[in-house]
Parts: structure tokens; C-alpha cells; sequence
């Protein structure tokens, strides 16, 4: 990738220090700069990867302030100090997609972000004291925490008729925790809050705790249902830090490995939103085409969620030509009945009615809130980390990034369609030009000095692991799931709606709780 030369003219006039590494544009600043500089960037299209904090105050004497842009297929990383007790200048005025991120960043690392216009807790429980900060280093995990009561104050929408609907965090079925918040007047959503944080495990503490063999493991571990994708970017990361390649035969099983995950989630999601919309005989035929390719990653890897495949310097299994036939074989009859599902779907005029025109997010909201996947996609926002910055085999795999303007329910349900049929185009792509040789390469050496960031494409979009490494584990771990990315959007998308269409809009957007409270 090149980068822009005039964008580069302005960044390098506002640098302390600028260094290529790879794909990625390191950028120092000052803390005076970095808020212009970042805006600067977003300004011609930078869209926002994540912004974190680190305690470095051990060598630097300053907390460190991280945020990462990708601009047109290029990344940025910029960083600056941040000092305690002082606070930084808040991102969000200029840049909406700024605000979960400095709200995580205030609660675990005690920093205030000076003009940020909701500065209320976001990862922590309501009870954890207020001076308590979870990733600093100074932070013993191994206490008992004492606990103070409060109580969070929610968004109140007042005036006549005006009234509100609190659902959850504990739901009727078998669903994570999260608190949804109605305020409606009749029947449309007037505004939708959302309070999560159930789940949160502290996994990011946890992380700089594990040896790095171990926090695959962790990783797999993040969000169920995206095992193999958490993993494979965890893994990316720590060869980044060894300065180690997997072979390329693992590069294409990660690649299979990651469309097998792709697959059962986006037939469970298509199948989810035909049950909301009472469609039973297509959402039962749907969610036993998941339990096929379940069983069909048990049969291949051992493990139905694709577990302990992803191993640093490539992959534990091998895919032979036995398997690799059987698969093939397998994958035709998928995509038949797949076929006959998607048209039955398709093609109802009831079911149509349901899904077209609801939950619509327009493509200025996906973008500025920083959507991603095929959330965002659904909106005509053209990003697909598969394509914008390919990793496993996905550079010698030709496939197409599916995408609708609308913004709805309809909309989202065909890009997962189609994307299922991307799927089974990669996976028998891989299987034919899979190459003999060597799955794994030994993980040996030093970690190097710098930073390491991976981007996988998951199911639900994109998801980023960046490390700074240590000899035997990382000294800061920072996980983006891209549901992080995702919830806002679904507040918005629900306004004007009715109550009883929020499980559908709910479901089209298909959010992982666990992958959003680390």
C-alpha cells in the first residue's frame, strides 16, 4: 500500500517521529496535536480502527493515547502522551465514532476525556468504585474489589404521552445480558438506550497475564461463536511480534477454517430473522443447515466451534485430500439446499413486508459511528478487511463484496446471502489451490520492540488485536470485537419503529455481548 503524499506532508509537519512499519504508518505527536492530527485524517476519509490507552509510565512517565485510522487501504497509528490527573481533549466533537472508546478508556485507565458530551461509566459494573482503575499496572486483579452502591443514570426523554419500556438484562430465552431502555411515545420508538458490561471478564488484564501459547486459548475464548476468528487474529499478531510467517498450506486452512465460521453464523443469523418474522418452515430449514456445517467442523477439526485449529506459526490440523474431497462434496449439497432456502425466503410477499423499510441505518450513521461488517455494508458501506487488507490466502482468492443501500432489515438479510454464496465460492477456491508443504513454523526468538496490529474479517465484521510484546507475554493487549462497533447503530436504527419489530431489527443486526464486555 502507498500512502497519500499530501496527507503524509500534513502528518509528517505535525509528527514528532514517523516510521513505516509494513503496512502500518507509525505517527508520534505531542498531546497538543493529537487530537487535529487525528482529525485531520478523518477529515479525508480516515475511518477509525480503535483508539485505546496504555500505562506506560515505567518507562515513558505517561500513560500513551493510541488511535488507528484506515484510510483509503492504508494504516495509521498515532499516538501521544497522556498524563495522570490531566485530562485529554476528547475526539468525539470531531469524530462520532470516538465515544465508546474514550468512555472504555476512562473507565479502566482513570483518564478524563475534557469535553466529551456523555461521560458516563460504559465497561464497568454500576458498584465498582469510581477510583479504581482496571488496566493500569498498578492494578492487583487478585483482590477483592469492595463494591459501592449507585445507581447509572439513564436518558430520560420527557413530554405528553411520553413513557418508557426497560427490558432486561435478564431476557426470556437463552440470551446474554443487556439492558434495552424504550423510550416511545404510542407505538414508534421515539429512542432506544443501551447499558451492557454484564459479561465484562476482564479479559485484556487477564491477557497480560498468559504466556503467549496460552492466550489462543483466551482468545478463542472472547466471543463463542467467533473462535476461530479471535484466534487467527491473536496469532497474527504474536508472529508480527516474533517476526515469524506461517507456512502456506496453514494460510489456507485459516482461510477455510474462517469461512466455516462465516457460514454457520450467517445461517443462523438468516434463519434468526425468519423466525422473528414467523417464517417457521425456512428458519427450521435454515438452523439445520447450521447444524450441518457444525457437524461438518467437528468432523474436519474436531471441535464444532473450531477451537485449538489457530496455533502460532499456523495451524494444529491438517486438511488431506480425503478430507478435502469429502468436504467438496459436502459444501455442493449445502449450497443446494442453501439455494432452495434463500429463494423460499426471498420470494414471500409476508415476509417481505416485514423486513423492508424496518430498522433502516442510513449510510452517514454507519459511517460515522464507525459500523463495520456487513452492518455497515448493508448501509453502502464498501469495507471488507478481507480485500482492504488481506491476510491468510485471501490475496489469491477471488471473490465479491456484497452490498445494499437501503440500510434495513431486507438489506442486511441479503448481504448475508450473498455472502454465504462468497463463502462457499473461498472455501472451494482454498480446497483447489491449497499447496503441499508444512503446516506450522517453529515459535522461537525475541518479540520486537514495537507495536503489532491484526484485522480479521468475522462474521460480524471486522476485529482488530494489537499487542506491545514482552519476552514471554504482552505487556498490553487491546481487543476490538466488532460488535463494539456496532451497538450504537442499532440505537439509532430502531427509531421510528415499533416496539414489537425491535427483536427483528435486533436480530438483523445479530451482536455478540460477550464480544463487546471483554
Amino acid at each position: 500500500m502507498s500512502f497519500n503524499d499530501g496527507l503524509i506532508r500534513k502528518i509528517s509537519s505535525m509528527a514528532e517521529r514517523l516510521e513505516h512499519r509494513g503496512e502500518l504508518l507509525h505517527v508520534a505527536t505531542s498531546r497538543d496535536q493529537f487530537v487535529d492530527l487525528v482529525d485531520i485524517i478523518h477529515k479525508v476519509g480516515g475511518r477509525l480502527v480503535s483508539l485505546h490507552a496504555t500505562d506506560e509510565r515505567a518507562t515513558a512517565e505517561s500513560f500513551m493515547m493510541y488511535a488507528i485510522l484506515d484510510h483509503d487501504g492504508c494504516l495509521i497509528e498515532v499516538v501521544s502522551p497522556v498524563w495522570d490527573g490531566v485530562p485529554f481533549q476528547s475526539l468525539v466533537p470531531r469524530v462520532h465514532a470516538a465515544n465508546w472508546y474514550e468512555r472504555e478508556i476512562q473507565d479502566m485507565f482513570g483518564l478524563t476525556p475534557h469535553g466529551h458530551p456523555d461521560p458516563r461509566p460504559l465497561v464497568l459494573y454500576d458498584d465498582w468504585p469510581q477510583d479504581t482503575f482496571p488496566l493500569r499496572k498498578d492494578f492487583d486483579s487478585s483482590i477483592d474489589i469492595p463494591r459501592i452502591p449507585r445507581e447509572y443514570k439513564y436518558r430520560h426523554m420527557e413530554g405528553d404521552g411520553v413513557f418508557e419500556i426497560p427490558v432486561g438484562p435478564v431476557h426470556a430465552g437463552v440470551i446474554e445480558p443487556g439492558h434495552f431502555r424504550f423510550s416511545v411515545a404510542g407505538e414508534p420508538i421515539m429512542a432506544l438506550e443501551i447499558r451492557l458490561g454484564y459479561v465484562h471478564r476482564g479479559v485484556e488484564k487477564l491477557s497480560e497475564t498468559m504466556p503467549y501459547h496460552k492466550g489462543v486459548i483466551l482468545a478463542e475464548r472472547i466471543s463463542g461463536d467467533t473462535s476461530a476468528a479471535h484466534s487467527a487474529a491473536y496469532c497474527q499478531s504474536v508472529e508480527q511480534l516474533f517476526e515469524i510467517k506461517a507456512p502456506e498450506r496453514a494460510e489456507y486452512i485459516r482461510t477455510i477454517i474462517l469461512e466455516l465460521e462465516r457460514l454457520y453464523n450467517h445461517l443462523g443469523d438468516i434463519s434468526g430473522i425468519a423466525l422473528d418474522t414467523a417464517f417457521a418452515v425456512p428458519a427450521a430449514d435454515g438452523y439445520v443447515l447450521r447444524e450441518r456445517v457444525l457437524e461438518l467442523n467437528e468432523w474436519l477439526t474436531g471441535s464444532r466451534l473450531l477451537r485449538s485449529i489457530n496455533t502460532i506459526g499456523g495451524v494444529n490440523k491438517d486438511i488431506d485430500r480425503d478430507k478435502s474431497a469429502k468436504l467438496l462434496s459436502h459444501l455442493v449439497d449445502l449450497r443446494l439446499q442453501f439455494e432452495r432456502l434463500s429463494s423460499t425466503m426471498m420470494s414471500s410477499v409476508s415476509m417481505l413486508d416485514r423486513v423492508e423499510g424496518t430498522g433502516i441505518l442510513s449510510k452517514e450513521n454507519a459511517r460515522s459511528l464507525g459500523c463495520v461488517g456487513p452492518i455497515a455494508r448493508a448501509s453502502g458501506v464498501d469495507i471488507d478487511t478481507r480485500r482492504d487488507h488481506p491476510y491468510a490466502a485471501y490475496p489469491d482468492m477471488s471473490f465479491r463484496i456484497p452490498l445494499q443501500k437501503s440500510g434495513d432489515v431486507y438489506a442486511r438479510t441479503v448481504v448475508r446471502i450473498d455472502e454465504v454464496r462468497e463463502s462457499f465460492a473461498i472455501i472451494e477456491q482454498a480446497l483447489d489451490r491449497i499447496p503441499n508443504g508444512s503446516i506450522c513454523t517453529e515459535f522461537t526468538g525475541a518479540p520486537i520492540k514495537t507495536t503489532a496490529l491484526s484485522l480479521v474479517e468475522a462474521s460480524r465484521g471486522e476485529l482488530m488485536h494489537w499487542m506491545i510484546g514482552e519476552e514471554e507475554k504482552p505487556f498490553r493487549h487491546k481487543i476490538r470485537d466488532p460488535s463494539f462497533c456496532n451497538w450504537l447503530g442499532l440505537e439509532l436504527a430502531v427509531r421510528g419503529d415499533i416496539v414489537p419489530d425491535f427483536p427483528l431489527v435486533n436480530k438483523s443486526f445479530s451482536l455478540s455481548y460477550a464480544g463487546n464486555d471483554l
